[in-house]
């Protein structure tokens, strides 16, 4: 699917593909977040074979002139999680809007994991 545009120059189509990468490196900008959360199995087995893989965890659902965002993270151990996902939201939201000229309705995360990095075990 793709979201539509027209302008006075004309129609700009922009691909799902591509709001999900900015969505996704938008969201891997922000502190505490660790990676993103593969949103199924077939997406899972999919990262295998892909080495850059920035829509990882990003589900887009088109609108009537808008979208909504859902995405799935991971979040490192110690931080607050509801101060992670409100910063990841806020992030994704203003750089979709800025950068591909969209009307972003809601973006929804779901915290899938926290990982614990850094730690020493003894």
């Amino acid at each position: 699917m793709a979201q539509e545009i027209q302008s006075q120059y004309g129609k700009i189509t922009i691909r799902e593909e591509v709001i999900a990468t900015v969505s996704g490196v938008a969201a891997m900008e922000c502190y505490g977040l660790v990676g993103m959360a593969p949103r199924n199995v077939q997406e899972e087995l999919t990262d295998l074979l892909r080495r850059d893989n920035f829509e990882r965890g990003v589900d887009v659902q088109f609108n009537e002139d808008s979208i909504s965002i859902q995405l799935y993270i991971v979040v490192e151990y110690g931080v607050k999680i509801s101060e992670v996902a409100k910063n990841v939201q806020e992030r994704v939201k203003y750089v979709v809007e800025t950068m591909l000229g969209l009307k972003v309705d809601s973006v929804n995360v779901k915290v899938q994991s926290v990982r614990v990095t850094g730690a020493k075990r003894k």
